[in-house]
């Protein structure tokens, strides 16, 4: 059952969008470094304690939906449907991610991060943050009884499909290619219970 946000939360939310956006116009027009968090505040028209009460660092402005991506990991193992193999749905989700970094309103951004050193950084930070959430999620589904190593490997491969993905030429067919090894190594340690899938359909 969705249970519908109260007053309270839609006016958290709805502050800290304000904040991400005033953030990421600042930064496309002047240029990441150049802008600092006293001005993130000026321009969002908040105080810069707000600002820090919903994002923990400058980079964390420019990666506003990080919670969103990490909670779209896990909800593609953990919502799946009853017998679904795992790595078809991961699959999936990866590649919807990718579609929505790809699209052209995102390219701007893209090529800010790709151009920012500290942004890099924290991305990579996140990546591997984003893992270790996955793989602990994986470790919990009775079904599919992984060693904890097995869990963490597929996890590091899923969330750097992500990234390789995005410097192909055609990042979904990227995607299907590299979940056809992503596959192959799954089935190496797949208990016999779990069933199979075709990462490519």
């Amino acid at each position: 059952m969705t249970v519908t946000p109260g007053r309270r939360e839609r006016k958290k939310a709805a502050t800290r969008q304000q904040i991400a956006d005033a953030a990421l116009r600042l930064f496309l027009e002047r240029g990441y470094d150049a802008v600092g968090i006293r001005d993130v505040a000026t321009e969002a028209d908040v105080a810069v304690t707000t600002v820090f009460s919903h994002f923990a660092s400058k980079e964390a402005l420019v990666f506003d939906q990080d919670e969103d991506f990490e909670q779209r990991l896990r909800r593609a193992v953990t919502d799946r449907a009853p017998h679904e193999p795992l790595i078809p749905a991961l699959r999936r989700e990866i590649k919807t991610l990718v579609r929505l970094c790809e699209a052209d309103s995102a390219a701007p951004m893209r090529r800010m991060v790709d151009e920012t050193p500290a942004l890099r950084e924290h991305e990579h930070a996140m990546g591997l943050r984003h893992a270790q959430s996955l793989a602990t999620v994986i470790a919990a589904d009775p079904a599919l009884s992984q060693t904890s190593m097995a869990c963490r490997t597929i996890a590091r491969f899923a969330v750097g499909a992500y990234s390789l993905a995005r410097e192909a030429a055609d990042p979904e067919a990227a995607v299907d290619e590299i979940f056809r090894m992503i596959e192959a190594a799954w089935e190496v340690t797949r208990p016999s219970g779990e069933p199979t899938g075709t990462a490519g359909r």
